[in-house]
């Protein structure tokens, strides 16, 4: 009887362990191009520590939670440096519902403070010309964009998840 259930346990351990690295497998090929961002995702994952999704990390900094398109779920977040870094499958353009337009390069990188995103390589918008995104800052109802000069926009826009738009080039 001992060696039924020896067995048993081991057939039920052995598929169960299957189905977890399959799990694995399965979310690292969903991970998409970033080999990097994808590694330290591995790890937290097989050391038990799940990450924040995206727009619940950016709701903590008091920034809207659709800032960037819905396939960017793939980021790195350094918590005493503030250095985040999000990978994007490929360079795309999100348009917003109050008609501003987002260009994204495959990877962006800026600092979280509250309520700003500063130091942002990365994000353009169009604004006459495709101009390049350095600050975003979130005060109450509105969002401001620095682009050399600062433009204010609501900030309800951006609250929601949209699909970017594949372009050629950033």
């Amino acid at each position: 009887m001992d060696q039924i259930m020896n067995k048993m346990g081991s057939y039920w351990i052995g598929k169960r362990a299957s189905k977890e690295l399959d799990s694995v497998g399965d979310d690292i090929n969903s991970l998409g191009s970033s080999i990097e961002g994808g590694t330290k995702w591995l790890v937290n994952k097989i050391k038990g520590k799940m990450q924040t999704p995206l727009p619940d990390l950016l709701k903590q900094y008091d920034l809207p939670a659709g800032i960037f398109p819905r396939d960017a779920t793939n980021y790195e977040f350094n918590e005493e440096t503030k250095k985040l870094t999000v990978f994007i499958p490929s360079i795309c353009e999100v348009g917003y519902r109050d008609k501003s337009i987002l260009r994204f390069s495959t990877t962006v990188t800026g600092y979280l403070e509250k309520g700003k995103f500063v130091d942002i390589v990365g994000i353009k918008t169009k604004f006459m010309l495709w101009l390049k995104v350095t600050t975003i800052a979130s005060e109450g109802a509105k969002l401001h964009f620095t682009v050399g000069m600062r433009k204010t926009r609501d900030r309800a826009a951006y609250e929601v998840l949209r699909d970017g738009i594949t372009v050629d080039k950033f």
